[in-house]
Parts: structure tokens; sequence; C-alpha cells
């Protein structure tokens, strides 16, 4: 099963690993754009923030450097593109990801964090009697592999010494297990954000969220290369951070507004979700023990090879 799952991550994930920088060179050696991942769900409130008041492009104006976005939504792809050099900045990739991309000897480096939201995630079914790990013992269980949802399926599991072998595991999208969950052919969907508030207002049942099982931390990464060859581009990108969260943090009605119409979700949903999110971009001891733990989790379940020291990705 840990070879299987190994290659089932490994050939959703990215060919290449070799950099080719960012481009041509603008006024006084940078760049002459920056390109960002664009991915809104499951609620990245500062992400569709940012692009709205378009705090990334006023903030590098000054310098001459374009800003432009990549709607990439799977870590693989995100990853891939930050090797290949056509993204500079994964702006809200998750941990798990990031790890697998390291262990695989690219250069990605956390130069921040984005949020942590363990409440977010989520097992559904239409069951009410699963009430337990044993429940789910023979029953067909779907979500993306090699995710928070996949790392909080193994958690909830090991609650009661079980694995992923006392199941059914299938690989599916959000989308697809939700689908596959409405129509009744799984018993189990892992949903997440939208999709899981969705499943709660059919009336589904709830079997267990994220909390106390997984950490589901979301970062911003970039290569050490880019961080040490343009160290004034990254003391503006923090700045610009912070100015995002000021944002938010003194105007939270109408960034929950516009995070709403952004997301075509109701109002109230919104707020309810935000409640789930933990958005401060400081690196704290906690985090870097949960980024251990997935790696741990991503070791022992096949999906990287080796045992990987998480402290290589962090600058402090």
């Amino acid at each position: 099963m840990k070879k299987k799952i190994f290659s089932l991550i490994m050939a959703a994930f990215m060919t290449v690993a070799s950099l080719t920088g960012c481009g041509g060179s603008g006024a006084e050696g940078l760049p002459e754009k920056l390109t960002f991942t664009y991915v809104t769900a499951p609620l990245n409130v500062p992400t569709i923030i940012e692009k709205e008041k378009g705090i990334f492009a006023s903030t590098f104006e000054d310098m001459g450097i374009d800003v432009e976005y990549a709607e990439l939504t799977s870590g693989a792809d995100q990853t891939q593109a930050l090797a290949s050099g056509d993204v500079q900045v994964l702006y809200a990739v998750g941990a798990s990801s990031v790890i697998l991309s390291a262990a695989n000897d690219a250069d990605i480096k956390v130069l921040n964090m984005y949020s942590r939201s363990p409440k977010a995630f989520c097992m559904y079914s239409q069951d009410s009697s699963i009430a337990s790990p044993e429940d789910l013992r023979g029953k067909t269980i779907a979500g993306p592999a090699g995710t928070n949802l996949h790392e909080l399926l193994v958690s909830y599991l090991a609650t009661a010494d079980m694995t992923i072998e006392d199941v059914n595991y299938v690989n599916m999208s959000i989308p697809e297990a939700k689908a596959a969950l409405d129509g009744g052919s799984l018993d189990v969907a892992l949903l997440a954000g939208a999709t899981a508030y969705q499943a709660k207002q059919q009336g589904y049942h709830m079997i267990t969220d994220g909390e106390g099982l997984i950490d589901a931390i979301i970062a911003v990464a970039v290569t050490d290369d880019f961080y040490n060859k343009y160290p004034e581009v990254i003391e503006k990108l923090t700045q610009a951070q912070e100015k995002i969260a000021e944002f938010i943090r003194e105007n939270e009605a109408e960034a929950l507004e516009i995070a709403a119409t952004a997301l075509d979700l109701e109002a109230t949903a919104v707020e309810e979700m935000y409640e789930y999110y933990n958005f401060s971009t400081e690196i704290t001891e906690e985090d870097k023990q949960g980024f251990q733990r997935t790696a741990d989790f991503m070791f022992e379940s096949g999906m990287i090879e080796n045992e990987l020291d998480v402290e290589k990705l962090f600058y402090n």
C-alpha cells in the first residue's frame, strides 16, 4: 500500500525540478515581473482581498515590477511552477505540497505562514450511525490523496489503532467526493471549506473535523535562490502581507463581503467559516511542529521515500 500511494502521489506531482529563474531582469537587477499563485478556495480571504485592492501591484509599482497571477489550485502544479520559474511566490500552498517538493530535492523554502484551519476540514456521511473510527471499518471513503483531508482520515483512524488498510480509501477530488456522497456511492466524503459547509446545510452527519487531529497549515513559499537574489523584493512582499492583514483587521465586514462575492457564497456562510481560520503570517514553533507531524505522516503513509527534517524548510 505504501508503494502504491507513493506512486499515486508522484504520478500527480512534478516531473521536473530544475530552476530557470524569473525571466528577464528589470531596473537595478530586479525582476521585471512577479507571478503569484492565486487560490481562493476554500476560504483564502487574504488572497481575495489582495487582488481586489491591488495591494501587491501597488507595493511593487515603485520598483518597476509588474504583478501577474497564476490560478493553480493543485499543490503539485504550484510547486512545479515554482521549480520551473513560471511562478515566483506560492501565495497559499499546503504544507504537504511543500514537503513533497522538498523531499524530491526541489529548491523550496517557507517564507511565512498563510493560515491554519483544522476545523475547516471534515468527514461527512449520510449515515448518522457512524460515531467512531471503528464504525469506518470496511467503509468506502473518498478524498484527495496527499492533502490535509487524507491526513485527517489517517489520524482519525489511528486514534483506534486502525490504519487506512482498514477502510476502502479512494483518491478523489473534493467536488467529486461530494457528488459521490450525494449520489449514495460513498459511505464517507472528506470535505473542506464551502463544500463541507454545503454538506452541513444539507443535514449530513459530520463524523469529525480536524481539530486536535491535524494542523491544516497553509504557507507562503519561495525558492532559496529567489530569496537570496532579491532581498528587497522579499522585504516589500512581507510589508504587503502586513497591509493585507491590516485591511482585513480594520475592515472585517467589508473583507468578508468581498470574499463572499468572489466565492459566490452567502455572507452568513463566509462569516461562519471565517471563524475557523487563523491567518497570522508569523511562523511559530507550533507551526514547525505541525510541519514535522505532516512530514512524518507522509513518510509513514508512503508519500515520501525518506524521513524529512522540516527545519531545512525555514529561515528562522
